[in-house]
């Protein structure tokens, strides 16, 4: 099945890639590796989630950044790749998540995109993961994503 006809069935819209915000570019190919830069729940250009996850949005909320911000990495893929189909399988997620110094739910916001991500991939969307607190990210956001995915 076409990974994007999935997205879709499940419910979510692969977005137009986010345009960098900075002087990098959105990923990078290392022979059959894919680096994404960090991605936000950024949809058109307007940042959907903001501030600290336990603090200013909830942890369903911060969830839904995640998955957000998941879906901004696929499509900068899909930018760099023409085609999500050429994705062999997700190697490995880092999700940094704006949370104050008492907030140690950063594993379950991150499963926001983890269990999206086996939503779509199935066995080929199981990863390597870390989460990580930290005070703030760029905009404002609540999460950023930076995924590691295998071309065929």
């Amino acid at each position: 099945m076409l990974i994007e006809q999935k997205i879709k069935e499940l419910g979510y819209e692969l977005a137009e890639a986010p345009k960098p915000l900075a002087a990098y570019v959105p990923c990078v190919q290392s022979g059959n590796l894919v680096f994404t830069a960090g991605q936000l729940p950024l949809v058109n250009g307007e940042l959907k989630y903001s501030g600290q996850v336990g603090k200013d949005i909830s942890e369903e909320d911060g969830k839904k950044a995640a998955e957000i911000s998941l879906l901004n990495c696929l499509s900068v893929i899909k930018g760099m790749t023409g085609d999500l189909d050429k994705i062999k399988r997700i190697v490995k997620l880092t999700v940094f998540i704006a949370s104050p110094t008492d907030f140690y739910k950063q594993p379950a916001v991150a499963n926001g995109a983890s269990e999206l991500l086996l939503k779509i991939f199935g066995d080929d969307g199981k990863h390597a993961r870390s989460a990580v607190g930290v005070p703030s990210l760029p905009l404002n956001a609540a999460v950023e994503i930076e995924m590691i995915a295998e071309l065929k």
